[in-house]
């Protein structure tokens, strides 16, 4: 399934990818919520990118979560360092 364009774009890109679904979500929601208020066409396109811009900033905090906490990272790295040790010691 990897093999498929659109899916080995978005393993690439997953970030951008899910600003994507989320923007164009929002924007549905947004377009079917205020059909009928009677908005003029600017506007609708000061709404839409704000939806888009407000996605993407969804984006990236969610995506502060991903990143690792050097704490983490040097914890992990010890760890590593001593079981590299101990098999080269039982070696």
């Amino acid at each position: 399934m990897e093999n498929i364009p659109g899916v080995k774009w978005v393993m690439r890109h997953p970030r951008l990818s899910a600003w994507a679904v989320l923007a164009v979500g929002m924007v549905v929601l947004l377009v079917y919520e205020a059909r009928n208020v009677g908005l003029e066409t600017s506007q609708w396109i000061a709404l839409i990118v704000a939806t888009v811009l407000v996605a993407g900033a969804c984006i990236w905090i969610i995506s502060w979560e991903d990143q690792d906490d050097p704490e983490d990272v040097a914890e992990v790295s010890a760890a590593e360092g001593e079981a590299a040790q101990e098999a080269e010691g039982s070696a």
